[in-house]
């Protein structure tokens, strides 16, 4: 089972060490990165936690809450892509 979750209608101004941050109270976030085009957020990103528990819990405590007054949508991550993103871990 997957570790990653894929978040939508991030705040195009979010960096990814504030995403990392705002996922920590759902556990240990291994890496955490945010979609960008020509450097540009596409308000888009993708969590990684340590655990597959986690991972569930993440999604079912933060899909629906708001990040800078924006509602974002947690899911697991369907694809194992590379993604063209700013993220560390």
């Amino acid at each position: 089972q997957a570790t990653r979750v894929f978040v939508q209608n991030l705040p195009l101004d979010l960096e990814w060490p504030e995403l990392k941050d705002f996922f920590k109270q759902a556990g240990n976030v291994v890496y955490a990165s945010i979609s960008c085009e020509n450097g540009k957020s596409k308000g888009c990103g993708i969590v990684q936690f340590e655990t597959v528990e986690e991972t569930q819990g993440a999604i079912e405590m933060l899909n629906g809450t708001l990040v800078d007054g924006r509602e974002i949508t947690v899911r697991a991550d369907r694809k194992n892509a590379k993604y063209d993103a700013q993220g560390g871990g």
